[in-house]
């Protein structure tokens, strides 16, 4: 029996960078009422917290919900009244200079630092840096016509990759490129998961839009998780409407 529901963020449970619609956030609201749910991406806390945690409406059963940004290096869970860090596992200073260092490079060798941007192509969420090529704030439309084929970014990717030896360079997103220590990916993150909810690996199902070879939801799947592949946050809806259905 399933009795914690994970899932991916942007393009699985809202438009990238966008806030829950009403629909999911109460479709999100009913499965907490019959089971744990986590949510696993690489936008760090601000992000999990526009997008999702500020969107859940009156009465949902926050207790049970498990926010993992940045890939699952951090935790959040609610307690006492507010959401609380239960653990980040930060870059190091020097690790931090190396890797702006090696990605200022890649972006110069790729052409992308003259790319029409909205915000900073660069973020650094602690314990993880992700490289934007439209900044953090475009326009959907446009991140969405960019790299669809993810050509650009994996070409960016084999540079870093040189660069940064031992650590983890994924495609994320639309347009980014997200660098955490190495071995972290969302199979990673269910491992911390299982750690700090105490529920079996395979109790747990998985949604997300990015199941397939290269995608950076395959993890999970090629890990043994249970999964279910969804095209969008509507076909989303419907995969939970029937676990609800089920765990009822």
């Amino acid at each position: 029996m399933k009795t914690m529901i994970a899932f991916d963020l942007d393009g699985t449970l809202a438009a990238s960078k966008q806030p829950l619609q009403d629909d999911m956030a109460a479709t999100l609201k009913a499965l907490l009422d019959v089971a744990s749910v986590a949510v696993i991406s690489g936008g760090d806390w601000p992000q999990f917290d526009k997008q999702v945690a500020s969107r859940l409406p009156e009465g949902t059963k926050l207790e049970r919900l498990f926010l993992m940004p940045t890939t699952g290096s951090k935790l959040y869970r609610h307690r006492d009244g507010q959401w609380t860090r239960i653990y980040a596992e930060d870059f190091s200073r020097d690790e931090h200079d190396h890797i702006l260092q090696a990605l200022q490079k890649a972006v110069k060798a790729c052409g992308y630092d003259q790319e029409k941007t909205w915000g900073q192509q660069i973020e650094d969420r602690g314990s993880q840096i992700t490289f934007s090529a439209l900044g953090q704030e475009a326009p959907l439309d446009a991140k969405e016509k960019w790299d669809p084929d993810q050509k650009k970014r994996g070409a960016m990717q084999a540079i870093i990759e040189k660069e940064l030896p031992g650590l983890s360079v994924k495609v994320g997103g639309s347009t980014s490129i997200d660098i955490t220590r190495e071995g972290v990916d969302k199979a990673w993150a269910i491992g911390k998961l299982c750690e700090h909810s105490g529920v079996a690996r395979d109790e747990i199902l998985f949604m997300g839009d990015a199941i397939f070879p290269g995608g950076n939801d395959d993890p999970v799947r090629a890990a043994g998780i249970d999964s279910i592949k969804v095209r969008d946050p509507a076909e989303t809806i419907t995969a939970i409407t029937a676990v609800v259905a089920c765990l009822k």
